[in-house]
Formats: structure tokens, sequence, C-alpha cells
């Protein structure tokens, strides 16, 4: 009987310091590391905020949809493979598969109708997915591909379309310079007034 007292009480140990440990030093102290000045951005979603308001993430690229496509003044970021009821995911198709093949071709005549260009000019990255289906960045190309649409839509010259594009452009692209989407759209709309 002793034995299983002097066990029962050893558990009871146990539990009780991994209780507090694991259930509370821990989690406290990665809730302090994630405050420390420099980190906070990360550990709480990199929130880029225009006016007071959360408008979106510096590392989630998520494709806006124009209130009328005729008349789109939007930067667009890589396609996902997935639907919108889930807005993340990889397709898991190879470039040999038929579906995926098909896919692409559809995207690029989409773009290339958006555009006004040949689909031999769509870049690679506007119609393929990415692993995540959520990159914050596009080509330069694909994003000089687009400037003249935006120029048009907004009324901004096309050189000060550019010149956003350029200064939105950083090395977080697809390993190249990449432009990230979100940022750019927000000077665009800020160069054209915010009427968009």
């Amino acid at each position: 009987m002793n034995t299983l007292v002097k066990q029962t009480w050893a558990g009871l140990r146990v539990l009780l310091v991994m209780t507090v440990l694991l259930g509370l030093l821990y989690p406290l102290s990665v809730w302090a590391i994630a405050r420390v000045p420099g980190l906070e951005g990360n550990a709480e979603g990199s929130i880029v905020t225009q006016n007071g308001q959360a408008v979106g993430s510096s590392l989630i690229g998520v494709d806006p949809v124009p209130a009328d496509p005729a008349h789109d003044p939007w930067f667009h970021t890589r396609p996902s493979a997935v639907g919108p009821d889930m807005p993340s995911g990889a397709s898991n198709k190879g470039p040999d598969n038929k579906d995926l093949v098909k896919t692409i071709e559809q995207r690029k005549a989409v773009v290339a109708e958006r555009e006004g260009v040949s689909p031999d000019q769509v870049p690679p990255d506007a119609v393929t997915a990415s692993g995540s289906g959520l990159d914050p960045a596009i080509s330069v190309a694909y994003a000089e591909l687009q400037a003249p649409r935006v120029a048009r839509n907004t009324g901004l010259p096309l050189d000060r379309v550019k010149q956003l594009i350029e200064q939105s452009t950083s090395g977080a692209g697809i390993g190249v310079p990449g432009v990230t989407v979100l940022p750019l759209n927000l000077a665009v709309r800020a160069a054209a007034g915010g009427a968009h």
C-alpha cells in the first residue's frame, strides 16, 4: 500500500510540474517573445493597415475581385489551385497532367483577354498557381503586363504606374525580384485619389 501511495504522489507531482511548465510558463514565454520589438509584426500576421484599418497581410496574397471586370483597376496575384471555399492549397498536379495543362491554357486566355495581349505574352506566374495559392508577390513581367490596364482604368499616367511598380519591387519574388501586390494596389489607390 505504501508503494502505491508513493507512486501516486510522484505521478501527481510530475503532472503538476508539467502543467505549470507546459501549460503556463511555455505559452507565456512564447507570447512574451512575440512582443519583442521587430518580431511583433510576424507574430500578429504581418497586418497591413491604412487609416487605422486592417487591409490585409504583407505575407498573404489575395486576388482582388473587381466590382466591374470591364474596368478593373487592380493588379492581380498568382492564381490559386483551389476554389473560393478553400482559399489555400496546391493541386499536386504535375506538368504532364492534362487537366493542369488545360487549366493553364484557359487562364492564359483569360489573362491575355483582360490585358489585351496575345497569349504568348502572358508570363508563367500569371497562369501557374503556387504551392500555397497565396503568394503575395508576382514577377515584374506580370506587373508590367498589367500596368497599361491599371493606368487606363485609374486615370493615372502609365509612367506613374510603372514608378509605383518599381517602388513595390523587392527580392520577394519567385527566385527573382518580385512585386508585392497589396502595397502596390494600395499605392495605386492612393495615387488615384482613393476613387477605386
